[in-house]
């Protein structure tokens, strides 16, 4: 008499400590961006910047509220709506929340990118992609978002050939990357290890970033 085979114990996955990445296409996009890309250049060529994360081409100060005109206030909104509709309390019930802003425009040619760094002191940052010089329909043109796994190294480099078997567990220990794209605002935690890789093409790679902040009181 044939013993019955045992079935697989059922188990369940649960994702745990997530840490939320949100993408949203602006709408009328196009218009804004032939906005944002000629005031942003019309600075860049005006002022000479700053630098921080950026490893060559060119970062404004920290006032684009300022000089960007409603094109930037109409993304910065949109970012500030986002970020509300993502944020709740401790119970997991919506919450009303302003949110205080600073920021700023990069501006990427052939090379350029930026070091891994976060943003102190805000607690949802954005990317916006006025320009991705024509890296969303070429890879080879590098330029992507890249983002560090926040658990840690640890699993790469004891089983490096190893991964989790569930959505996005691939990439335990390493990191994930975001093609940019035009009219694309990336909204993410901003104690995110992140970077840009060089941008290697012969168009320009232009984007806003937003950290946000809740106002107390």
């Amino acid at each position: 008499m044939n013993t019955p085979k045992k079935s697989e114990p059922d188990a369940s996955i649960r994702a745990i400590f997530a840490t939320p990445i949100i993408e949203f296409l602006m709408p009328d996009a196009d218009a804004l961006n032939s906005e944002l890309k000629n005031v942003i250049l019309n600075r860049e060529n005006s002022n000479k910047g700053t630098e921080h994360s950026n490893l060559g081409g060119w970062q404004s100060t920290w006032d684009i509220s300022d000089w960007g005109g409603e094109a930037f206030q109409e993304v910065q909104r949109a970012a500030h709506a986002v970020a509300s509709r993502a944020t709740c309390d401790r119970l997991g019930k919506a919450v009303k929340t302003h949110w205080l802003s600073n920021a700023w425009a990069n501006v990427n040619r052939d090379g350029h990118g930026n070091e891994f760094h976060s943003h102190p002191g805000a607690y949802w940052s954005a990317s916006y992609y006025v320009d991705d010089g024509g890296a969303a329909s070429d890879p080879s043109l590098g330029g992507e978002f890249e983002i560090q796994d926040p658990r840690g190294i640890a699993p790469a480099m004891l089983a490096p050939e190893l991964a989790f078997a569930m959505p996005g567990g691939q990439s335990i220990g390493a990191s994930e990357l975001v093609r940019p794209k035009r009219g694309l605002l990336l909204i993410f935690p901003s104690w995110l290890s992140h970077a840009v890789r060089p941008y290697c093409g012969e168009g320009v790679r232009i984007s806003i970033a937003i950290n946000m902040t809740p106002a107390r009181g």
